[in-house]
């Protein structure tokens, strides 16, 4: 069982992430990937770029934490969550989740429960950036409506 978190501003290959994944790796039957990007609407306006900051240290240890509450609820084997900030300009990859597991169902809901407790819990400020002007993002009620099916 294995737990990889970076935070970086530099940019990560998808297909190098999957191959590590798979890499020596005879037990599990499913791996699982999510891959956002910085897109191009948001309430209507045209982003032309997201900046992210974070916390540094406080944020790699709430990742940290996240991983290991999915590890023990789906029994994941691998878990790699990659999270780029500094100013990422449109169609730019912003994060990396990766899970490995013995069974498609637990690697998918796993996965699927990081990403909804890093966009509710970890330490991330987003900045869009527009043609003339910025602004903070709130945050999001649908994003703590897909938190609330984690904590039933």
């Amino acid at each position: 069982m294995s737990i990889h978190i970076l935070v970086q501003t530099n940019d990560f290959n998808v297909g190098n992430e999957h191959n590590t994944l798979c890499s020596n790796n005879k037990s599990d039957g499913a791996v699982v990937t999510f891959t956002g990007l910085v897109r191009e609407f948001s309430s209507g306006d045209n982003v032309i770029a997201l900046e992210l900051e974070h916390y540094p240290g406080m944020t790699e240890q709430l990742l940290q934490s996240i991983a290991e509450q999915a590890q023990t609820r789906w029994q994941l084997a691998r878990i790699c969550i990659i999270h780029r900030v500094g100013y990422l300009a449109l169609g730019e990859q912003i994060v990396f989740v990766g899970v490995t597991c013995r069974h498609r169902q637990a690697a998918f809901e796993g996965a699927q429960f990081i990403m909804d407790y890093l966009k509710n819990h970890a330490t991330f400020w987003k900045k869009e950036h527009f043609k003339d002007s910025s602004n903070w993002v709130k945050f999001k009620q649908s994003d703590k409506q897909a938190l609330g099916k984690w904590e039933e």
